[in-house]
């Protein structure tokens, strides 16, 4: 079962977390387990998607309280990390999609690249580099596109092996 992390703003609009919804619901459909920080906004409307479709969700939680999880995780982890707990997120991820976001979101997006995990965007962050966009972030039309694109790049990463960053 592939584990893709689905990160994103806790205070969304709308349509962001319908999005999410959306994500979370395609990656059930295609057997993939949702990892995500565990409260609410984006990370709470994939993990409802998810469970509408039968699928396994996983929330890496900021604090040392299970009871902090959204109701739709099933897996709570506490980490007693704060934001720090954003490198376990993306580190028990295969592939990211991130929906929408703020700074959180932001440095998720950047762990990933760093450490070599792939990232699909669906109206996220753009990173330039002197004001020119950086092909880093594969961009998504639409949520079943977000979870195909995850599943793919997931499949098609080399695995790491001990000691890679």
């Amino acid at each position: 079962m592939p584990f893709i992390g689905v990160v994103g703003g806790q205070d969304c609009s709308p349509e962001a977390s319908l999005a999410a919804e959306a994500v979370g619901r395609a990656l059930a459909c295609r057997g993939a387990a949702v990892v995500c920080g565990g409260l609410g906004g984006v990370m709470e409307a994939a993990c409802k998607g998810a469970r509408a479709e039968g699928g396994l969700t996983i929330g890496i939680l900021p604090g040392d309280d299970a009871s902090e999880a959204n109701p739709y995780v099933q897996i709570p982890i506490v980490t007693g990390l704060g934001f720090a707990r954003n490198v376990i997120v993306v580190r028990s991820s295969q592939a990211i999609i991130a929906v929408d976001g703020s700074y959180g979101t932001l440095s998720e997006i950047a762990y990933a690249l760093a450490f070599g995990i792939p990232v699909v965007g669906l109206h996220t962050w753009l990173p330039t580099l002197d004001g020119e966009p950086v092909d880093t972030i594969v961009q998504a039309e639409n949520p079943e596109d977000a979870a195909e694109k995850a599943l793919a790049l997931a499949k098609s990463r080399r695995p790491r092996t001990t000691g890679e960053t």
